[in-house]
């Protein structure tokens, strides 16, 4: 089954029940592989079969997910802010989107977990949603100093149509919080806290260049357990991470995700990933997770966060009002496998969209794209999660296979337009 265009998105995020047999947390159904920044792609072109889905949802933050392959250096999409002038502050509020405001930009001295904890603490929430048929907590980051807090879709999705939400602020007050945005391609959302000022906004980094190795910090709220601090080392960058809404209906997540083993449990979804200065450099969103005999789940030490340009570049457009455009390149794809039948080694294109991205810069049905920018793409799900990095506009380096030839084209990524399907 080949993928359309549209990246998938929208995993929220609960456990429970038990694992399945490769062990992944089953709360949201595995969904078939997705495409190159597209949709959903098929099993491979040696026709294995994608996991089968699972229903079901339980009450926490964490995401199911599978991991294919991946690799870092993909660097990173720019911010939405550079291509727009306004700051998106007014008046005496501090932004952490506002590039000219410094009042978020001090440093952490001495660079001890000690340390970062005390200075981020203060800046992340927990957060607690009840809808018509659930309800669950998880965690949030304060990014403007009257109450504007990033977190994940799929923490505040359970709210829907006439839900509750409400944010605990580290000094022990609570508040009434509506969303003002989300996006569930990236599993981002921003919500706006009632009756607040003068609040901490948390210090944003750079996810451009991250490190394999280098240390940071998990903050959130596991299994309910608010202003919990774990640490560790990043594992891997621009790993491909896919998950689903549970339901087998919703629009599937697919990132270029930073990998961690801090361990990130059941309500850590939508807290921060921080670096030694204490600069928030992506956002928990998923586990690969254990499962014990009474069907709780957590922590085995592969831990997934998106990137912090990519939300950056997502908030900015919620808060601006702005429908979130995706990357895309316009074709379907699928996984490619190497003569053995099990090792992927690339995306190959199924179908090209008329006046794409991918016409123009003369790809064809038949092609296998394999590598991004110089990083290998193993497989259609590889493809998505680069793609999902970069924004609509910029210009990438393709190199595909034709007729078993070796080649390169530069692409100018298109738009989704917005749509969410």
């Amino acid at each position: 089954m080949a993928s359309d265009q549209n990246t998938g998105a929208g995993a929220p995020a609960y456990s429970s029940a038990p694992a399945d047999q490769r062990g992944y947390e089953p709360t949201a159904p595995l969904p078939p592989f997705a495409g190159d920044g597209s949709g959903q792609a098929g099993s491979g072109s040696t026709g294995t079969t994608p996991p089968k889905k699972r229903r079901g949802r339980a009450l926490a933050g964490a995401l199911a997910l599978l991991v294919l392959a991946g690799g870092a250096g993909f660097g990173g999409a720019y911010v939405y802010d550079q291509t727009n002038d306004d700051s998106g502050t007014s008046g005496s509020t501090v932004s952490s989107l506002d590039k000219d405001n410094s009042a978020t930009d001090t440093k952490v001295s001495g660079g001890t977990v000690q340390a970062v904890a005390a200075k981020v603490l203060p800046s992340v929430v927990q957060i607690n949603v009840k809808g018509q048929q659930e309800s669950g907590s998880g965690t949030g980051i304060i990014i403007s100093s009257d109450g504007e807090i990033l977190t994940n879709n799929h923490v505040v999705d359970v709210a829907g149509d006439g839900g509750t939400i409400t944010v605990a602020f580290n000094d022990g007050s609570n508040a009434k919080a509506e969303i003002v945005g989300t996006d569930v391609k990236t599993d981002l959302a921003v919500i706006k806290a009632e009756g607040k000022s003068g609040l901490e906004p948390a210090t944003l980094g750079d996810s451009a260049d991250l490190k394999v190795g280098q240390e940071v910090i998990a903050i959130g709220s596991p299994f309910g357990l608010e202003s919990t601090v774990t640490s560790g080392i990043i594992s891997a960058l621009n790993r491909p991470v896919s998950s689903s809404d549970g339901t087998g209906t919703g629009t599937p997540t697919t990132f270029p995700a930073v990998q961690t083993d801090a361990a990130i449990n059941p309500g850590n979804s939508g807290g921060p990933l921080v670096d030694l200065e204490g600069n928030v450099i992506a956002i928990n969103s998923a586990i690969r997770s254990g499962t014990t005999t009474s069907g709780e789940s957590g922590s085995i030490g592969l831990g997934f966060a998106i990137p912090i340009d990519l939300a950056k570049n997502v908030a900015k457009q919620l808060l601006d009002g702005k429908k979130v455009q995706h990357a895309q390149i316009g074709v379907s794809v699928d996984n490619f496998l190497g003569p053995d039948g099990i090792t992927g080694v690339g995306a190959q294109v199924e179908g090209v969209t008329a006046g794409g991205a991918a016409e123009k810069a003369g790809l064809k049905k038949g092609d296998v794209i394999t590598a991004v920018n110089g990083t290998l793409i193993p497989s259609s799900e590889a493809l998505v999660a680069a793609v999902r990095g970069f924004n609509p506009g910029e210009k990438i380096t393709l190199t595909y296979t034709r007729g078993g030839k070796k080649a390169e084209t530069d692409v100018t990524l298109g738009s989704d337009g917005g749509k969410t399907e």
